[in-house]
């Protein structure tokens, strides 16, 4: 393990000195809570099993708290920033606090939507303090574009946080815990206090693991066409999934029999299924009896 070094993280202090110097004010459009707590972070980066050969990519690094932490662990870390201020400062804010590691990151400035690469060796690892208004579209985008990720955590809101980590028939499970779990096995790990973060958030936070699943979900579905039935049975999730895939399949009728073919009940609702549920569904779609999805599938 690499030497920490007890002076190189941001506390309290430094985080508000940096935050002056650059003229920032975290907004809540882009969903911003900085980090102020040094224990709080490698908390974070030993939860999330970081080790020395990772190549761990970063989304909203903000100020650096949690960049400066992954540096004292990781291999190599990659940050991507939208903030034009944040992004210009970050580079001079690592090799400043830790010179001897600032070979070892790079900055991409971008919307982490748009990212389709990233620079040096492939990650292997995802450890971010997601904005919470983004967070569910940019984890999912970043797990399906990246399949050398093998281990993610995230720190998201408290109750986006439960929905990624619910089971099937829970009361908050939906599109994001189905759709999370196509690419990884996901669980609760952890919960964060307000006082960590300045602002302080007026809502608790909560840490996910997901671990890559070793094998894909065996369909012969696409991706696209699985998470079409998902949004579709979740979009009206009080009715029976005969009615709630009537639109999806071409009629009530198509619809059932897609079911009925796949073995789930017509009369169960999308809450009670397994992402493989989705999947049989998918596959036994009638071609017939189709109607074209003129929406983009979010991935």
């Amino acid at each position: 393990m690499n030497s920490p070094t007890p002076d190189a993280l941001l506390g309290p202090a430094e985080v508000r000195e940096l935050a002056g110097a650059l003229g920032v004010r975290p907004t809540k459009q882009r969903g911003q809570n900085f980090v102020i707590d040094a224990n709080t972070v490698r908390r974070i980066v030993r939860t999330a099993g970081v080790r020395e050969d990772d190549v761990v990519v970063e989304v909203g690094p903000g100020l650096g708290s949690l960049t400066l932490a992954l540096l004292e662990a990781a291999d190599r870390v990659v940050a991507v920033e939208i903030d034009d201020v944040l992004a210009g400062a970050l580079p001079a804010t690592v090799t400043a606090r830790m010179p001897a590691r600032a070979d070892r990151f790079a900055l991409v400035h971008c919307d982490a939507m748009q990212v389709t690469e990233l620079p040096g060796p492939a990650p292997t690892a995802l450890v971010a303090n997601l904005p919470y208004n983004v967070a569910v579209p940019v984890l999912l985008h970043m797990l399906d574009t990246f399949p050398t990720i093998e281990r993610t955590l995230v720190m998201v809101q408290a109750e986006v946080a439960d929905r990624l980590a619910a089971a099937p028939g829970s009361k908050v499970y939906g599109v994001p815990s189905v759709k999370a779990n196509w690419y990884a096995d996901v669980k609760r790990a952890g919960s964060i206090g307000r006082n960590v973060f300045w602002p302080a958030p007026n809502v608790d936070s909560g840490l996910v693991s997901l671990t890559r699943r070793a094998e894909p979900v065996a369909t012969t579905a696409a991706k696209r066409e699985v998470f079409a039935v998902v949004d579709a049975a979740f979009a009206q999730r009080r009715k029976t999934l005969r009615a709630a895939l009537a639109g999806w399949a071409g009629s009530p009728v198509a619809a059932e029999a897609a079911l009925v073919a796949a073995g789930v009940s017509p009369q169960a609702r999308g809450e009670s299924l397994t992402v493989e549920e989705f999947a049989r569904i998918a596959e036994n779609r009638v071609a017939g009896n189709t109607v074209e999805n003129k929406e983009s599938v979010q991935p």
